[in-house]
């Protein structure tokens, strides 16, 4: 099983955390992964907020490379996913989008390079089945909020490989992993994504909103597919305490970070010692040393 990995700018960044521990599960569950080379940002929010031109042709630009290679495409990012879909859909459906961006490029694509982002890859690819064999540590007793955010099931026509306002294969690969996901009903709503630095009132009171439910339905942690959503949840939870009330800081983590530590992966390889709340609390009663679980701030 081999794809074409599109990092795209914030698993470089921001999101390193999500970028060491995809490559180290992948790798532990025998998913070969091709960096896409001298792949380019995919434009995210600017370019189609700003640019119609560069919100096809940027992520057309590194589907090509893919297409060269033979690959399918696998990404992390639930934005860069969402723009590699959203420019295969614009190719295929508008043939005027099509001849703009092979302009732009100096190349033909006809928008066949498949895209999937990599819950599909281990859950529907791979299978929940060869994950469960490979797991040497369930988290049993750990109570998970799924959180998909806006971008992994919106809009159904051109990302969707989960149901668009129910989804749940994150509950599905979270369960396979031996914890138990938890019934709560802001699994899709937004977080405020990339306001988070021009109007940080509004993430502030999304972030209050959606952690403090977690906390509700029982959660012990969230677990997330997208860089701006862990960002959002992690970092900015006391700046929302302060703001809406005071709630007990709640560790947010990437659903490959809770899969790298059931297969029993050493926390160096999952980024866990980025995290601002950290998930140490969480496995207390683990034999931490065992696995090197560690991490976070606070």
């Amino acid at each position: 099983m081999k794809y074409a990995f599109f990092p795209g700018c914030s698993l470089e960044s921001t999101a390193r955390a999500f970028d060491v521990s995809t490559r180290a599960v992948c790798r532990a569950l025998g998913i070969a992964l091709e960096e896409i080379p001298d792949w380019t940002c995919c434009g995210s929010t600017p370019a189609h907020a700003s640019s119609d031109s560069l919100a096809v042709a940027l992520p057309v630009f590194n589907l090509q490379k893919a297409q060269a290679a033979g690959l399918p495409v696998m990404v992390a990012c639930a934005s860069c996913y969402a723009r590699l879909r959203t420019a295969n859909h614009r190719i295929c459906k508008e043939p005027e989008d099509r001849r703009r961006a092979e302009r732009i490029t100096g190349l033909p694509y006809d928008g066949g390079v498949e895209v999937r982002h990599v819950l599909d890859v281990l859950v529907n690819h791979l299978g929940l089945d060869g994950i469960r064999a490979k797991v040497r540590l369930p988290l049993a007793g750990l109570r998970v909020a799924c959180y998909y955010g806006c971008l992994l099931t919106r809009p159904p026509e051109v990302v969707a490989f989960d149901d668009a306002e129910h989804p749940t294969c994150m509950d599905e690969l979270v369960a396979a992993a031996g914890a138990e996901p938890v019934e709560w009903p802001f699994k899709t709503e937004c977080c405020g994504a990339s306001l988070s630095m021009t109007h940080s009132g509004v993430v502030r009171r999304l972030a209050h909103k959606l952690l403090t439910m977690a906390q509700k339905a029982g959660a012990d942690c969230l677990a997330v597919a997208c860089p701006l959503c862990q960002v959002n949840l992690d970092l900015r939870q006391a700046d929302a305490a302060k703001a809406h009330g005071a709630f007990r800081p709640i560790p947010v983590l990437y659903v490959t970070q809770l899969l790298g530590i059931a297969l029993g992966l050493p926390s160096e390889n999952l980024g866990l010692d980025a995290l601002t709340v950290g998930a140490d609390v969480l496995f207390a009663e683990r034999d931490a040393g065992a696995v090197g679980i560690a991490g976070g701030k606070s």
